[in-house]
Parts: C-alpha cells; sequence; structure tokens
C-alpha cells in the first residue's frame, strides 16, 4: 500500500520544493505561469501546475492533491499517469485559449480533473468500486462544484472547469478506449499583473 502511494508523496514533495525554490528566489519562477495567448507562454502548460501563489495556496491544494491523487492510485499507477497527463494538457490548453489574461498557476485544475475523473469513472464504468469510491469522494468534496463559478476574480475559476472536463474525458478514454484500458492486477500475496490561483 505504502509502495503504491509513493508516488503521490513524490509530487507532493516536489511541489513543496519548487515553491520553496520559488520564495528563496523572490517568485521568479511565477513566470512560467500561463498567460493566456502568449505563445512563449505554451511551454508553461506543463510548468503551472506545480507553483503556487503562497503558503497557504500550496497546502490547501497538497491536501486535496494527496487525498484525490491517492484514491486514483486504486485504478493503477498507469491509470494516474495517464489520466493526469491529459487532465493537465486539456486544462492548461484551455486556459492559454480561453482564460482572463493574466497569471494562471496551482495545481487546482489538476485537482478538479481527478476529482471529476473519479465521479465520471462510476458513470462511465458501472462496477460497485467505481461507485461506491465516487459516493465517497462526493461526500467529503462535493462542495468543490462551487469551484466552478466564477466566485473570486482572484481565482482561475476556468482552470477549474477545464480541468473537470479533462477529467471527464480522461475517464471516458480510460474505459472506452481498448488500447487504454487498465484493469486493476489482482493483488499479491503479499495585481498589475493579476494572478489567478488554481
Amino acid at each position: 500500500m505504502i509502495k503504491r502511494l509513493a508516488p503521490i508523496f513524490v509530487i507532493c514533495l516536489i511541489m513543496a520544493g519548487v515553491h520553496i525554490v520559488n520564495m528563496l528566489s523572490g517568485g521568479s519562477l511565477s513566470a512560467f505561469g500561463v498567460h493566456p495567448r502568449e505563445l512563449s507562454s505554451i511551454p508553461a502548460i506543463a510548468a503551472a501546475p506545480w507553483l503556487h501563489g503562497d503558503v497557504m495556496h500550496l497546502v490547501n491544494n497538497l491536501i486535496v492533491f494527496a487525498v484525490l491523487g491517492s484514491v486514483c492510485m486504486v485504478y493503477g499507477l498507469r491509470h494516474f499517469i495517464v489520466a493526469s497527463l491529459q487532465i493537465i494538457a486539456i486544462s492548461g490548453l484551455c486556459v492559454w485559449l480561453f482564460g482572463r489574461d493574466g497569471l494562471h498557476l496551482g495545481a487546482s485544475g489538476w485537482i478538479f480533473g481527478l476529482w471529476a475523473l473519479i465521479i465520471a469513472m462510476a458513470w462511465f464504468e458501472r462496477s460497485i468500486r467505481n461507485i461506491a469510491i465516487a459516493i465517497i469522494i462526493i461526500a467529503l468534496y462535493g462542495t468543490m462544484i462551487f469551484g466552478l463559478l466564477p466566485t473570486d476574480r482572484f481565482i482561475s475559476f476556468e482552470a477549474h472547469i477545464f480541468g473537470a472536463l479533462g477529467g471527464v474525458f480522461a475517464a471516458w478514454r480510460l474505459t472506452k478506449a481498448p488500447d487504454l484500458q487498465l484493469a486493476v492486477k489482482p493483488a499479491r500475496s503479499r495585481e498589475t499583473d493579476l494572478k489567478f490561483w488554481s
């Protein structure tokens, strides 16, 4: 079990490490957030989820990411990696295309994608396990749906929306595409520049 959750722990450590480096460098890494419709910012689609505005932004995201990421590991590491790559690419590209002018950074697009992925898995692959997991996640994090609304002008609700759409797409692909189906293996015995946080 610990071995299965190790990748989630490593990702959290990397996010924390990146934030420490960013603080020590006076926030210089924040420039690698997504600037919508700027060609030079396209590579930032891959970098933005690892960056955060401040410690509380980081901590809040790490807690939810650790929970949802750990739940997704029930489906296996490959499932988590493939889904995460699709979520990051879809949410980042859509924010770049349609997001408000400013700087978009943070892991919430990824987090909303994992949240939507877990729920959508119960719809596309209606097993008792998937439905039970989805019900638990809805009970714990059902209020995340309000994060899809533009309630705060400094929060990138665009990343939340597109991340969730990416999660639904990933669930569909992973359950419907024969080449990507990932059955779980039986266990062995053993403000000038507005920053939109997501």
